[in-house]
C-alpha cells in the first residue's frame, strides 16, 4: 500500500477554465490583463484588473458588436478578430498597459489571437507581442479569402458550397478587403 497523496485541482483548472501559474505571474506585476477568449461563432477580449475579493471587467468588447458597424461577414474570422480588438482598444480612450491572457487557447502563429492583439495595439494599447506571431496585413485584411475565392470560382457548385453564406446575404467574398475598410474606418472614426 501506498502512502501518496492525491491532491484535486481547482475546479476552474480541472475546466480548462484558468491557469493559475500564468495568472499568478501577472497579479505579482501588477499588470492589467487582456483576456481574449474565442468560439466557434465569436471572439471576445476584456480588459481585466485584479482585486482580492474578486476581478472586476473594465472593457469589454465583443464580435457581436461589429453588427453595428455593418459587419456582415463571419464574426470569428481573422478580420472580425483584428475589428473587435480594434474596436477595445476605441472604448478605452487612453494608453494602458496589459499583458495577453489567452487562457488555455494554444499559441499559434498568425491566429486569430493575434489579429486581436494587433488591433488592440492599432488602436493604441501598449501589448507586448512579437511581431512575428501577429497575421500579415494581407491576411488581416481578409486577402486570403479572395485568394481562395478566385480559385473556386471555375468550380461553381463548390464556390457556392464554400461561400454560401455570403451569397445568401448578397455579399460578394472577392470584396472582403473593401468591406473590412469600411468598418475600420467606421470603428477608428469613435
Amino acid at each position: 500500500m501506498s502512502n501518496k497523496v492525491f491532491t484535486v485541482p481547482k475546479r476552474r483548472k480541472r475546466e480548462g477554465k484558468t491557469d493559475y501559474r500564468f495568472r499568478m505571474r501577472i497579479i505579482r506585476i501588477g499588470q492589467l490583463r487582456l483576456v481574449i477568449r474565442r468560439s466557434l461563432k465569436n471572439i471576445w477580449g476584456q480588459i481585466v484588473e485584479f482585486h482580492p475579493d474578486g476581478d472586476r471587467v473594465l472593457f469589454s468588447a465583443h464580435s457581436r458588436e461589429l453588427l453595428k458597424f455593418g459587419w456582415k461577414l463571419n464574426k470569428s474570422n481573422t478580420c472580425a478578430a483584428y475589428l473587435t480588438g480594434l474596436l477595445l482598444a476605441k472604448k478605452i480612450k487612453k494608453e494602458l498597459k496589459c499583458a495577453v491572457d489567452i487562457g488555455f487557447n494554444v499559441s499559434v502563429k498568425g491566429s486569430c489571437i493575434y489579429a486581436f492583439v494587433q488591433g488592440v495595439v492599432d488602436g493604441g494599447l501598449l501589448v507586448n507581442c512579437d511581431k512575428k506571431v501577429v497575421p500579415s496585413v494581407e491576411r488581416l485584411r481578409g486577402e486570403h479569402i479572395v485568394a481562395f475565392a478566385k480559385l473556386l470560382k471555375s468550380d461553381k457548385s463548390e464556390f457556392e458550397r464554400q461561400f454560401g453564406g455570403y451569397l445568401k446575404n448578397g455579399l460578394d467574398p472577392e470584396k472582403v478587403p473593401v468591406y473590412f475598410e469600411e468598418v475600420k474606418k467606421k470603428i477608428s472614426g469613435l
